[in-house]
């Protein structure tokens, strides 16, 4: 599978930012897939995901104010970030993998896109 992102640029405090992450060749159903974010100095932390059987999860940092969304007969995925702050300020990744049982994280995800850049400033 290959991963595309787009959508990532400055803003300011508060502002709104879309991205989308365009999935083609052997996309699987049972995929989960979902975004990460790194800030320069900083590990690749986990920002939002699908699970197999569409359930989300968010991380706290993020919870309210990123919401995680897809269109599945585009093979796309999305975040809409709302209300950004500072400390959103990073590279931000899309990744599919099989995720069985649950298992999920930067070790395990096999599948990385090339990432879009998210600035923050005030």
């Amino acid at each position: 599978v290959q991963l595309v992102e787009s959508g990532g640029g400055s803003v300011q405090t508060g502002g709104s930012l879309r991205l989308s992450c365009a999935a083609s060749g052997q996309v699987y159903d049972n995929y989960c897939m979902g975004w990460f974010r790194q800030s320069p100095g900083k590990e690749r932390e986990e920002v939002a995901k699908f699970d197999i059987d569409g359930t989300i999860s968010y991380a706290s940092s993020i919870k309210g104010r990123f919401t995680i969304s897809q269109e599945k007969a585009k093979n796309t995925l999305y975040l809409q970030m709302n209300n950004l702050e500072l400390e959103d300020t990073a590279m931000y990744y899309c990744a599919a993998d099989f995720c069985p049982l649950g298992a999920w994280g930067v070790a395990l995800i096999a599948n990385w896109g090339q990432g879009t850049q998210v600035t923050v400033s005030s």
